[in-house]
Protein backbone atom coordinates (compact mmCIF):
# COMPACT_ATOMS: atom_id res chain seq x y z
CA UNK A 1 0.00 0.00 0.00
CA UNK A 2 2.89 1.88 0.80
CA UNK A 3 4.72 1.74 -2.60
CA UNK A 4 1.30 2.01 -4.00
CA UNK A 5 1.15 6.07 -2.67
CA UNK A 6 4.75 6.82 -3.23
CA UNK A 7 4.14 5.86 -7.01
CA UNK A 8 0.79 8.17 -6.85
CA UNK A 9 2.80 11.38 -4.99
CA UNK A 10 5.85 10.14 -7.35
CA UNK A 11 3.70 10.77 -10.91
CA UNK A 12 1.52 13.20 -9.23
CA UNK A 13 4.84 15.53 -9.29
CA UNK A 14 5.95 14.42 -12.16
CA UNK A 15 2.63 15.81 -13.86
CA UNK A 16 2.14 19.29 -12.32
CA UNK A 17 2.89 22.14 -14.41
CA UNK A 18 5.44 24.21 -13.77
CA UNK A 19 4.19 27.89 -12.56
CA UNK A 20 5.07 30.34 -15.15
CA UNK A 21 7.80 31.88 -12.67
CA UNK A 22 9.26 28.29 -12.82
CA UNK A 23 11.07 28.81 -16.20
CA UNK A 24 13.31 26.88 -15.36
CA UNK A 25 11.54 24.11 -15.48
CA UNK A 26 9.57 24.71 -18.35
CA UNK A 27 10.85 22.62 -21.80
CA UNK A 28 11.07 24.85 -24.84
CA UNK A 29 9.36 24.51 -27.98
CA UNK A 30 10.39 25.66 -31.22
CA UNK A 31 6.84 27.50 -32.39
CA UNK A 32 5.13 30.01 -30.06
CA UNK A 33 0.98 31.03 -30.72
CA UNK A 34 0.10 33.60 -28.74
CA UNK A 35 -3.33 34.69 -28.67
CA UNK A 36 -4.95 38.46 -27.19
CA UNK A 37 -8.52 38.69 -27.12
CA UNK A 38 -8.69 42.52 -26.85
CA UNK A 39 -10.31 44.25 -23.82
CA UNK A 40 -12.40 40.70 -23.22
CA UNK A 41 -13.30 40.28 -19.74
CA UNK A 42 -14.10 37.12 -17.98
CA UNK A 43 -17.85 37.84 -17.96
CA UNK A 44 -17.79 38.32 -22.04
CA UNK A 45 -16.33 34.72 -22.41
CA UNK A 46 -19.35 33.30 -20.49
CA UNK A 47 -21.53 35.01 -22.74
CA UNK A 48 -19.94 34.09 -25.74
CA UNK A 49 -20.43 30.61 -24.02
CA UNK A 50 -24.10 30.80 -23.61
CA UNK A 51 -24.41 32.04 -26.64
CA UNK A 52 -23.06 29.37 -28.66
CA UNK A 53 -24.65 26.67 -26.45
CA UNK A 54 -27.93 28.29 -26.95
CA UNK A 55 -27.69 28.54 -30.52
CA UNK A 56 -25.88 25.27 -30.97
CA UNK A 57 -27.04 22.90 -28.36
CA UNK A 58 -24.06 20.32 -29.38
CA UNK A 59 -21.59 23.01 -28.54
CA UNK A 60 -21.49 23.82 -25.14
CA UNK A 61 -17.87 24.51 -24.51
CA UNK A 62 -15.51 26.92 -26.33
CA UNK A 63 -12.42 25.84 -27.80
CA UNK A 64 -10.20 27.59 -24.79
CA UNK A 65 -12.51 25.71 -22.35
CA UNK A 66 -10.08 22.54 -21.56
CA UNK A 67 -7.31 24.44 -21.84
CA UNK A 68 -8.30 27.18 -18.92
CA UNK A 69 -5.04 27.15 -16.47
CA UNK A 70 -5.64 30.04 -14.65
CA UNK A 71 -5.97 33.92 -14.69
CA UNK A 72 -3.29 37.06 -15.45
CA UNK A 73 -2.92 40.38 -13.32
CA UNK A 74 -2.36 42.73 -15.85
CA UNK A 75 -2.22 46.52 -15.49
CA UNK A 76 0.27 49.65 -16.56
CA UNK A 77 3.30 50.48 -14.62
CA UNK A 78 1.76 53.16 -12.37
CA UNK A 79 -2.21 51.86 -12.46
CA UNK A 80 -4.11 48.52 -11.97
CA UNK A 81 -6.38 49.03 -14.89
CA UNK A 82 -4.14 48.97 -18.11
CA UNK A 83 -4.62 50.25 -21.32
CA UNK A 84 -3.68 48.06 -24.42
CA UNK A 85 -0.45 49.62 -25.28
CA UNK A 86 1.22 48.94 -22.30
CA UNK A 87 -0.20 45.84 -21.62
CA UNK A 88 0.42 43.25 -24.24
CA UNK A 89 3.92 45.54 -24.22
CA UNK A 90 4.55 43.93 -21.31
CA UNK A 91 3.43 40.08 -22.49
CA UNK A 92 5.55 40.41 -25.09
CA UNK A 93 8.50 42.67 -23.62
CA UNK A 94 8.47 42.11 -20.00
CA UNK A 95 7.93 45.90 -19.10
CA UNK A 96 4.59 47.04 -17.66
CA UNK A 97 3.93 50.74 -19.18
CA UNK A 98 1.80 53.38 -19.25
CA UNK A 99 -1.17 54.35 -21.01
CA UNK A 100 -0.48 55.06 -24.45
CA UNK A 101 3.54 53.40 -24.89
CA UNK A 102 3.86 51.30 -27.05
CA UNK A 103 6.93 48.70 -26.05
CA UNK A 104 8.69 51.90 -24.53
CA UNK A 105 10.02 52.17 -21.00
CA UNK A 106 7.99 54.54 -18.85
CA UNK A 107 8.57 57.27 -17.28
CA UNK A 108 9.15 57.26 -13.54
CA UNK A 109 6.00 57.97 -11.34
CA UNK A 110 7.97 57.62 -7.93
CA UNK A 111 5.14 56.20 -5.44
CA UNK A 112 2.81 55.48 -8.39
CA UNK A 113 4.55 52.83 -10.10
CA UNK A 114 3.61 49.59 -9.09
CA UNK A 115 7.10 48.18 -9.10
CA UNK A 116 9.87 50.44 -9.81
CA UNK A 117 11.48 52.01 -12.43
CA UNK A 118 14.50 53.49 -13.70
CA UNK A 119 14.42 57.04 -14.70
CA UNK A 120 17.63 56.74 -16.61
CA UNK A 121 15.70 54.53 -18.99
CA UNK A 122 12.11 56.75 -19.77
CA UNK A 123 11.36 56.45 -23.63
CA UNK A 124 13.46 54.06 -24.06
CA UNK A 125 12.69 51.09 -26.79
CA UNK A 126 12.37 47.78 -25.21
CA UNK A 127 13.00 44.64 -27.49
CA UNK A 128 10.07 41.90 -28.26
CA UNK A 129 9.67 38.81 -27.63
CA UNK A 130 8.97 38.82 -31.76
CA UNK A 131 12.03 40.68 -32.29
CA UNK A 132 14.34 38.68 -30.37
CA UNK A 133 12.92 35.81 -32.10
CA UNK A 134 13.86 37.04 -35.66
CA UNK A 135 16.84 38.85 -34.42
CA UNK A 136 18.26 35.72 -32.44
CA UNK A 137 16.83 32.46 -33.46
CA UNK A 138 16.40 33.10 -37.07
CA UNK A 139 12.52 31.99 -36.35
CA UNK A 140 10.01 33.63 -38.89
CA UNK A 141 7.17 36.25 -37.17
CA UNK A 142 3.68 36.76 -37.95
CA UNK A 143 0.61 39.27 -36.68
CA UNK A 144 -2.94 38.75 -37.46
CA UNK A 145 -5.32 41.26 -35.77
CA UNK A 146 -9.02 42.75 -37.27
CA UNK A 147 -8.13 46.16 -36.67
CA UNK A 148 -5.91 48.41 -38.31
CA UNK A 149 -2.09 47.18 -38.46
CA UNK A 150 -0.20 50.21 -36.09
CA UNK A 151 -2.93 49.85 -33.47
CA UNK A 152 -2.12 49.12 -29.85
CA UNK A 153 -1.91 45.20 -29.78
CA UNK A 154 0.30 44.24 -33.51
CA UNK A 155 2.39 47.46 -32.83
CA UNK A 156 2.81 46.77 -29.62
CA UNK A 157 4.69 43.59 -31.31
CA UNK A 158 6.86 45.12 -33.75
CA UNK A 159 7.08 48.85 -33.11
CA UNK A 160 8.08 51.41 -30.19
CA UNK A 161 6.49 54.32 -29.33
CA UNK A 162 5.64 56.54 -26.15
CA UNK A 163 1.93 57.77 -28.25
CA UNK A 164 0.39 54.70 -29.50
CA UNK A 165 -1.82 57.56 -32.12
CA UNK A 166 1.54 58.42 -34.19
CA UNK A 167 0.72 55.79 -36.95
CA UNK A 168 3.35 58.10 -38.97
CA UNK A 169 6.37 56.75 -36.65
CA UNK A 170 4.56 53.30 -35.53
CA UNK A 171 3.51 52.06 -39.16
CA UNK A 172 7.04 52.51 -41.22
CA UNK A 173 8.92 50.69 -38.27
CA UNK A 174 6.49 47.87 -38.79
CA UNK A 175 7.13 47.58 -42.72
CA UNK A 176 10.71 48.07 -41.42
CA UNK A 177 10.82 45.45 -38.87
CA UNK A 178 10.70 42.32 -41.37
CA UNK A 179 7.71 40.33 -40.38
CA UNK A 180 7.12 37.91 -42.08
CA UNK A 181 3.59 37.50 -42.51
CA UNK A 182 0.93 39.91 -41.81
CA UNK A 183 -2.77 40.16 -42.22
CA UNK A 184 -5.36 42.39 -40.97
CA UNK A 185 -7.11 45.72 -41.55
CA UNK A 186 -5.02 49.11 -42.50
CA UNK A 187 -4.86 49.89 -46.58
CA UNK A 188 -5.31 52.97 -46.19
CA UNK A 189 -2.15 53.06 -43.49
CA UNK A 190 0.59 51.02 -46.47
CA UNK A 191 1.70 54.33 -48.08
CA UNK A 192 2.92 53.81 -51.51
CA UNK A 193 6.64 53.63 -49.98
CA UNK A 194 5.79 51.26 -47.90
CA UNK A 195 4.76 48.99 -50.48
CA UNK A 196 7.17 49.44 -52.62
CA UNK A 197 10.21 48.62 -49.54
CA UNK A 198 8.10 44.96 -48.83
CA UNK A 199 8.03 44.05 -52.87
CA UNK A 200 11.56 45.27 -53.09
CA UNK A 201 12.39 42.56 -50.18
CA UNK A 202 10.71 40.30 -51.43
CA UNK A 203 7.19 40.37 -49.97
CA UNK A 204 3.88 39.53 -52.05
CA UNK A 205 1.60 42.24 -50.95
CA UNK A 206 -2.55 42.16 -51.25
CA UNK A 207 -5.00 45.12 -51.02
CA UNK A 208 -8.24 43.76 -50.45
CA UNK A 209 -7.58 40.94 -52.86
CA UNK A 210 -8.75 37.63 -50.78
CA UNK A 211 -8.56 35.73 -54.20
CA UNK A 212 -4.86 37.16 -54.09
CA UNK A 213 -3.96 35.89 -50.46
CA UNK A 214 -5.61 32.86 -50.55
CA UNK A 215 -3.51 31.35 -53.65
CA UNK A 216 -0.38 33.30 -52.58
CA UNK A 217 2.44 30.22 -51.74
CA UNK A 218 5.47 33.26 -50.98
CA UNK A 219 6.77 32.80 -47.54
CA UNK A 220 6.84 36.45 -46.86
CA UNK A 221 3.37 38.04 -46.93
CA UNK A 222 1.29 41.64 -46.32
CA UNK A 223 -2.14 41.35 -47.14
CA UNK A 224 -4.63 43.86 -45.61
CA UNK A 225 -8.39 44.85 -46.03
CA UNK A 226 -10.40 47.75 -45.58
CA UNK A 227 -9.16 51.28 -45.04
CA UNK A 228 -8.81 51.27 -41.78
CA UNK A 229 -10.43 48.38 -39.41
CA UNK A 230 -12.02 45.07 -40.79
CA UNK A 231 -15.38 44.49 -40.11
CA UNK A 232 -16.95 42.60 -37.11
CA UNK A 233 -17.46 38.86 -38.18
CA UNK A 234 -20.82 39.16 -37.90
CA UNK A 235 -21.10 41.76 -40.32
CA UNK A 236 -18.15 40.73 -42.46
CA UNK A 237 -19.14 40.00 -46.12
CA UNK A 238 -17.12 36.68 -46.22
CA UNK A 239 -16.36 37.25 -50.35
CA UNK A 240 -14.38 40.52 -49.17
CA UNK A 241 -13.10 39.46 -45.87
CA UNK A 242 -11.01 36.79 -44.07
CA UNK A 243 -12.51 35.25 -40.98
CA UNK A 244 -9.44 35.87 -38.18
CA UNK A 245 -9.48 31.80 -38.25
CA UNK A 246 -9.06 31.90 -41.86
CA UNK A 247 -6.29 34.34 -41.26
CA UNK A 248 -5.08 32.23 -38.39
CA UNK A 249 -4.35 29.21 -40.43
CA UNK A 250 -2.97 30.74 -43.33
CA UNK A 251 -0.19 32.73 -41.10
CA UNK A 252 0.55 29.42 -39.68
CA UNK A 253 0.61 28.03 -43.14
CA UNK A 254 3.47 30.21 -44.46
CA UNK A 255 5.36 30.79 -40.84
CA UNK A 256 5.74 26.94 -39.68
CA UNK A 257 7.88 25.96 -43.35
CA UNK A 258 10.67 28.20 -41.32
CA UNK A 259 12.57 24.91 -39.65
CA UNK A 260 13.91 27.12 -36.92
CA UNK A 261 10.55 27.78 -35.72
CA UNK A 262 8.17 31.30 -35.59
CA UNK A 263 6.88 33.19 -33.68
CA UNK A 264 3.17 34.44 -34.42
CA UNK A 265 0.59 36.77 -32.32
CA UNK A 266 -3.36 36.75 -32.69
CA UNK A 267 -5.28 39.52 -32.13
CA UNK A 268 -9.50 39.67 -31.73
CA UNK A 269 -9.40 43.29 -31.92
CA UNK A 270 -12.69 44.22 -31.67
CA UNK A 271 -13.93 42.54 -28.85
CA UNK A 272 -12.18 45.57 -27.19
CA UNK A 273 -14.14 48.22 -29.43
CA UNK A 274 -17.79 46.28 -28.98
CA UNK A 275 -16.99 46.20 -25.24
CA UNK A 276 -15.91 50.17 -25.44
CA UNK A 277 -19.62 50.83 -27.50
CA UNK A 278 -21.50 48.49 -24.75
CA UNK A 279 -22.74 46.02 -27.88
CA UNK A 280 -23.04 42.90 -26.01
CA UNK A 281 -23.49 41.32 -30.09
CA UNK A 282 -20.48 42.69 -31.22
CA UNK A 283 -18.44 41.22 -28.02
CA UNK A 284 -20.16 37.45 -28.44
CA UNK A 285 -19.91 37.22 -31.82
CA UNK A 286 -16.18 38.09 -32.41
CA UNK A 287 -15.07 36.49 -29.40
CA UNK A 288 -16.66 33.25 -30.68
CA UNK A 289 -15.29 33.89 -34.08
CA UNK A 290 -11.49 34.63 -32.03
CA UNK A 291 -12.13 31.44 -30.47
CA UNK A 292 -12.43 29.11 -33.81
CA UNK A 293 -8.84 30.40 -34.64
CA UNK A 294 -8.12 29.44 -31.39
CA UNK A 295 -8.85 25.69 -32.57
CA UNK A 296 -7.49 25.57 -35.25
CA UNK A 297 -4.30 26.79 -34.00
CA UNK A 298 -5.09 23.85 -31.36
CA UNK A 299 -5.68 21.41 -33.78
CA UNK A 300 -1.77 22.94 -35.71
CA UNK A 301 -0.28 22.71 -32.27
CA UNK A 302 -1.09 19.10 -31.35
CA UNK A 303 -0.34 18.04 -34.81
CA UNK A 304 2.79 19.34 -34.88
CA UNK A 305 4.04 18.33 -31.60
CA UNK A 306 6.83 21.65 -30.91
CA UNK A 307 4.26 24.59 -30.49
CA UNK A 308 3.36 26.32 -27.57
CA UNK A 309 -0.38 28.16 -27.93
CA UNK A 310 -1.02 30.70 -24.92
CA UNK A 311 -4.79 32.59 -25.12
CA UNK A 312 -5.38 35.74 -22.49
CA UNK A 313 -6.85 39.07 -23.05
CA UNK A 314 -4.65 42.19 -22.01
CA UNK A 315 -7.37 43.97 -19.65
CA UNK A 316 -10.87 43.70 -18.99
CA UNK A 317 -13.40 46.22 -20.61
CA UNK A 318 -17.32 47.50 -19.92
CA UNK A 319 -17.84 45.79 -16.68
CA UNK A 320 -20.38 43.72 -18.93
CA UNK A 321 -22.57 41.22 -16.79
CA UNK A 322 -25.45 38.41 -17.44
CA UNK A 323 -28.14 40.15 -15.66
CA UNK A 324 -28.76 43.75 -14.68
CA UNK A 325 -30.77 45.64 -12.04
CA UNK A 326 -33.67 47.52 -14.58
CA UNK A 327 -34.31 43.74 -15.35
CA UNK A 328 -36.51 42.94 -12.72
CA UNK A 329 -36.09 38.82 -11.86
CA UNK A 330 -33.20 38.87 -14.09
CA UNK A 331 -31.86 36.00 -11.65
CA UNK A 332 -34.73 33.47 -11.82
CA UNK A 333 -35.39 34.33 -15.93
CA UNK A 334 -34.66 30.97 -18.39
CA UNK A 335 -32.06 30.62 -20.83
CA UNK A 336 -34.85 31.46 -23.63
CA UNK A 337 -35.26 34.34 -21.28
CA UNK A 338 -31.68 35.65 -21.07
CA UNK A 339 -30.54 34.53 -24.64
CA UNK A 340 -33.24 33.83 -26.91
CA UNK A 341 -33.46 38.06 -27.85
CA UNK A 342 -29.33 38.42 -28.25
CA UNK A 343 -29.17 34.96 -30.55
CA UNK A 344 -31.83 36.78 -33.15
CA UNK A 345 -29.58 40.04 -33.40
CA UNK A 346 -27.91 39.19 -37.13
CA UNK A 347 -26.09 42.50 -37.18
CA UNK A 348 -23.88 44.28 -34.19
CA UNK A 349 -24.48 47.96 -33.51
CA UNK A 350 -22.11 49.17 -35.63
CA UNK A 351 -23.61 46.96 -38.68
CA UNK A 352 -26.82 48.36 -37.71
CA UNK A 353 -25.81 51.72 -38.14
CA UNK A 354 -24.33 50.92 -41.35
CA UNK A 355 -27.13 49.58 -42.59
CA UNK A 356 -29.77 52.26 -41.26
CA UNK A 357 -27.70 55.16 -43.29
CA UNK A 358 -28.01 52.98 -46.54
CA UNK A 359 -31.76 52.52 -46.58
CA UNK A 360 -34.64 54.30 -47.06
CA UNK A 361 -36.28 55.63 -43.45
CA UNK A 362 -39.96 53.85 -44.76
CA UNK A 363 -37.84 50.58 -44.57
CA UNK A 364 -36.43 50.51 -41.16
CA UNK A 365 -38.89 48.69 -39.47
CA UNK A 366 -38.72 46.23 -41.83
CA UNK A 367 -34.38 45.47 -41.14
CA UNK A 368 -35.20 45.26 -37.20
CA UNK A 369 -38.22 42.41 -37.97
CA UNK A 370 -35.76 40.68 -40.65
CA UNK A 371 -32.58 41.25 -38.34
CA UNK A 372 -33.24 41.74 -34.76
CA UNK A 373 -36.89 40.12 -34.56
CA UNK A 374 -38.50 43.04 -33.53
CA UNK A 375 -39.65 46.45 -34.28
CA UNK A 376 -38.19 49.74 -32.79
CA UNK A 377 -40.55 51.69 -30.67
CA UNK A 378 -42.18 54.86 -30.92
CA UNK A 379 -39.43 56.27 -28.23
CA UNK A 380 -36.43 54.64 -30.01
CA UNK A 381 -37.64 56.05 -33.74
CA UNK A 382 -38.00 59.33 -32.35
CA UNK A 383 -34.17 59.08 -31.07
CA UNK A 384 -33.30 58.02 -34.74
CA UNK A 385 -34.76 60.66 -36.83
CA UNK A 386 -33.17 62.70 -33.90
CA UNK A 387 -29.74 61.51 -34.30
CA UNK A 388 -26.78 63.69 -35.93
CA UNK A 389 -25.41 60.99 -37.70
CA UNK A 390 -28.75 59.51 -38.85
CA UNK A 391 -28.25 60.77 -43.16
CA UNK A 392 -32.21 59.25 -44.05
CA UNK A 393 -33.85 61.77 -41.11
CA UNK A 394 -37.08 62.78 -42.41
CA UNK A 395 -36.30 65.97 -39.82
CA UNK A 396 -34.14 68.54 -41.20
CA UNK A 397 -30.19 68.17 -39.77
CA UNK A 398 -31.24 71.86 -37.91
CA UNK A 399 -34.27 71.06 -36.74
CA UNK A 400 -32.73 67.81 -34.62
CA UNK A 401 -32.99 68.17 -30.93
CA UNK A 402 -29.88 67.38 -29.25
CA UNK A 403 -31.57 65.22 -26.81
CA UNK A 404 -34.80 64.14 -28.77
CA UNK A 405 -37.99 63.31 -26.66
CA UNK A 406 -36.15 59.84 -25.90
CA UNK A 407 -33.72 61.52 -24.07
CA UNK A 408 -31.93 58.47 -22.22
CA UNK A 409 -30.70 57.89 -25.71
CA UNK A 410 -27.13 58.09 -27.40
CA UNK A 411 -27.72 60.83 -30.09
CA UNK A 412 -24.80 58.96 -32.22
CA UNK A 413 -26.03 56.55 -34.37
CA UNK A 414 -23.91 53.78 -33.83
CA UNK A 415 -24.35 54.11 -29.55
CA UNK A 416 -28.10 54.48 -30.17
CA UNK A 417 -27.89 50.84 -31.95
CA UNK A 418 -26.03 49.53 -29.10
CA UNK A 419 -28.53 50.91 -26.48
CA UNK A 420 -31.36 49.34 -28.49
CA UNK A 421 -29.46 46.09 -28.52
CA UNK A 422 -29.19 46.37 -24.99
CA UNK A 423 -32.43 47.39 -24.02
CA UNK A 424 -33.84 44.00 -25.22
CA UNK A 425 -31.21 41.77 -23.48
CA UNK A 426 -30.18 41.58 -19.55
CA UNK A 427 -27.35 42.46 -20.02
CA UNK A 428 -25.56 45.17 -17.72
CA UNK A 429 -22.43 47.21 -18.32
CA UNK A 430 -21.06 49.70 -15.61
CA UNK A 431 -18.30 52.07 -17.58
CA UNK A 432 -17.68 52.64 -22.06
CA UNK A 433 -13.88 51.96 -20.61
CA UNK A 434 -11.13 49.87 -19.58
CA UNK A 435 -11.45 47.55 -15.97
CA UNK A 436 -9.13 46.33 -13.97
CA UNK A 437 -10.26 43.05 -12.87
CA UNK A 438 -7.92 39.99 -13.90
CA UNK A 439 -7.98 38.02 -17.17
CA UNK A 440 -8.29 34.21 -18.61
CA UNK A 441 -5.69 32.60 -19.18
CA UNK A 442 -5.55 29.26 -21.40
CA UNK A 443 -2.56 27.42 -22.72
CA UNK A 444 -1.49 24.43 -24.75
CA UNK A 445 2.33 23.03 -24.44
CA UNK A 446 3.09 19.81 -25.72
CA UNK A 447 4.84 18.34 -22.76
CA UNK A 448 2.10 20.01 -20.42
CA UNK A 449 4.31 22.70 -19.04
CA UNK A 450 1.63 24.94 -18.70
CA UNK A 451 1.41 28.19 -16.38
CA UNK A 452 -1.62 26.99 -13.86
CA UNK A 453 -2.99 29.93 -11.30
CA UNK A 454 -2.73 33.47 -11.17
CA UNK A 455 0.61 35.55 -12.80
CA UNK A 456 0.95 38.95 -13.46
CA UNK A 457 1.76 39.94 -16.92
CA UNK A 458 5.33 40.11 -16.07
CA UNK A 459 5.49 36.36 -15.25
CA UNK A 460 3.72 35.69 -18.73
CA UNK A 461 6.25 37.01 -20.87
CA UNK A 462 9.05 35.06 -18.35
CA UNK A 463 6.78 32.06 -19.10
CA UNK A 464 7.15 32.88 -23.06
CA UNK A 465 10.56 33.65 -22.83
CA UNK A 466 11.57 30.73 -21.12
CA UNK A 467 9.60 29.05 -23.82
CA UNK A 468 12.66 30.28 -26.38
CA UNK A 469 15.66 29.38 -24.10
CA UNK A 470 15.74 33.09 -22.86
CA UNK A 471 16.43 33.94 -19.53
CA UNK A 472 14.05 36.42 -17.94
CA UNK A 473 16.51 39.09 -18.01
CA UNK A 474 17.25 39.12 -21.59
CA UNK A 475 14.68 41.72 -23.41
CA UNK A 476 16.12 44.12 -20.81
CA UNK A 477 20.05 43.70 -22.15
CA UNK A 478 18.93 43.04 -25.18
CA UNK A 479 17.46 46.54 -25.28
CA UNK A 480 20.28 47.96 -24.06
CA UNK A 481 22.40 47.04 -26.51
CA UNK A 482 20.24 47.32 -29.55
CA UNK A 483 18.15 50.40 -28.15
CA UNK A 484 21.10 52.94 -26.61
CA UNK A 485 20.94 56.59 -26.78
CA UNK A 486 23.24 57.72 -29.58
CA UNK A 487 24.93 59.92 -27.65
CA UNK A 488 26.29 57.04 -25.81
CA UNK A 489 26.87 54.95 -28.84
CA UNK A 490 28.64 57.97 -30.52
CA UNK A 491 30.24 59.86 -28.25
CA UNK A 492 33.16 60.50 -29.26
CA UNK A 493 32.12 61.40 -32.72
CA UNK A 494 30.47 64.43 -33.94
CA UNK A 495 26.49 64.30 -34.32
CA UNK A 496 24.37 66.82 -35.76
CA UNK A 497 20.71 66.38 -35.90
CA UNK A 498 19.07 67.96 -39.17
CA UNK A 499 15.26 68.56 -38.47
CA UNK A 500 13.03 67.15 -40.29
CA UNK A 501 11.45 68.80 -43.73
CA UNK A 502 8.36 68.98 -44.99
CA UNK A 503 6.69 65.76 -45.57
CA UNK A 504 9.28 64.08 -43.24
CA UNK A 505 8.18 62.41 -39.63
CA UNK A 506 11.30 63.19 -37.83
CA UNK A 507 14.60 64.78 -38.05
CA UNK A 508 18.02 62.93 -39.06
CA UNK A 509 20.74 61.95 -37.65
CA UNK A 510 24.42 62.39 -39.10
CA UNK A 511 27.48 60.85 -37.60
CA UNK A 512 30.90 61.85 -38.71
CA UNK A 513 34.22 60.80 -37.56
CA UNK A 514 36.45 63.58 -36.84
CA UNK A 515 39.62 62.06 -38.58
CA UNK A 516 38.64 60.15 -41.57
CA UNK A 517 35.78 62.63 -43.12
CA UNK A 518 34.77 59.46 -45.38
CA UNK A 519 33.36 57.91 -42.29
CA UNK A 520 30.02 59.05 -41.66
CA UNK A 521 26.49 57.52 -40.79
CA UNK A 522 23.23 59.45 -41.97
CA UNK A 523 20.80 57.38 -39.43
CA UNK A 524 17.08 58.21 -40.30
CA UNK A 525 14.20 56.75 -37.80
CA UNK A 526 11.87 54.01 -37.82
CA UNK A 527 13.70 52.38 -40.79
CA UNK A 528 16.20 49.68 -40.74
CA UNK A 529 18.69 51.54 -43.33
CA UNK A 530 21.04 53.42 -42.40
CA UNK A 531 23.37 55.01 -45.04
CA UNK A 532 26.79 55.20 -45.04
CA UNK A 533 29.79 57.52 -46.61
CA UNK A 534 29.84 61.11 -47.09
CA UNK A 535 27.04 60.56 -50.11
CA UNK A 536 25.20 58.46 -48.04
CA UNK A 537 25.64 55.98 -51.27
CA UNK A 538 25.78 52.70 -49.22
CA UNK A 539 23.59 50.99 -47.00
CA UNK A 540 23.70 49.31 -43.66
CA UNK A 541 20.77 47.16 -43.21
CA UNK A 542 19.89 46.40 -40.03
CA UNK A 543 18.01 43.37 -38.08
CA UNK A 544 15.75 46.27 -35.50
CA UNK A 545 15.21 49.78 -36.32
CA UNK A 546 16.07 52.79 -34.97
CA UNK A 547 13.64 54.90 -32.97
CA UNK A 548 13.36 58.96 -32.32
CA UNK A 549 12.06 59.99 -29.38
CA UNK A 550 11.13 64.01 -29.56
CA UNK A 551 10.81 63.91 -25.84
CA UNK A 552 14.43 63.45 -25.06
CA UNK A 553 15.41 64.46 -28.77
CA UNK A 554 17.32 61.39 -28.87
CA UNK A 555 18.05 58.39 -31.58
CA UNK A 556 17.61 54.93 -29.94
CA UNK A 557 19.95 52.83 -31.93
CA UNK A 558 22.02 49.29 -32.13
CA UNK A 559 25.66 49.98 -30.33
CA UNK A 560 27.31 47.74 -32.91
CA UNK A 561 26.98 51.03 -35.63
CA UNK A 562 29.63 52.62 -33.78
CA UNK A 563 31.87 50.12 -35.62
CA UNK A 564 31.02 51.79 -39.09
CA UNK A 565 32.94 55.12 -38.35
CA UNK A 566 36.40 53.03 -36.75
Amino acid sequence: MKKTLSLLLLLTLIFIPARAADVQDVKPTKNVILFISDGTSLATVSTARWLQWYSHSDKPNLNIDPYICGTVRTHSSNAPIGDSAPTTSCYVSGQPSQTGFVSTYPVNCGNDDIYPTDPNRAYQPTMTLLEAVKMFKGGSTGLVFTCEFPHATPADCSAHSYNRGKYEWIAPQMVHNNLDVVIGGGVSILSDDMEKYLKDNGYSVYRNDLKGMRADTNNKMWALYADREMSYDLDRNPDEQPSIEEMTKKAIEKLSKNDKGFFLMVEGSKVDWAAHANDPVGMATDFLAFDRAVGAALEFAKQNGETTVIVTADHGNSGISIGRESCKGYDKLTKDQLFKNLSQFKLTAEGFAKKVNTIPNSEVQSLFREQAGFELTKEELDALNNCKDYKFSPIPEAERHEKSQASMYSNSLSGLMSQIITSRTCMGFTTHGHTGEEVFLASYHPQGDRPMGMHTNIELNHYMCSLYGFEPSFLSDMSNKYFARHTDVFQDYTCEIIPAKEGEVAPTLIVKNKKDKKKQLTIHAFTNVVKAGKKADQDIILNSVVVYVDKNNTFYLPESLVDFLK
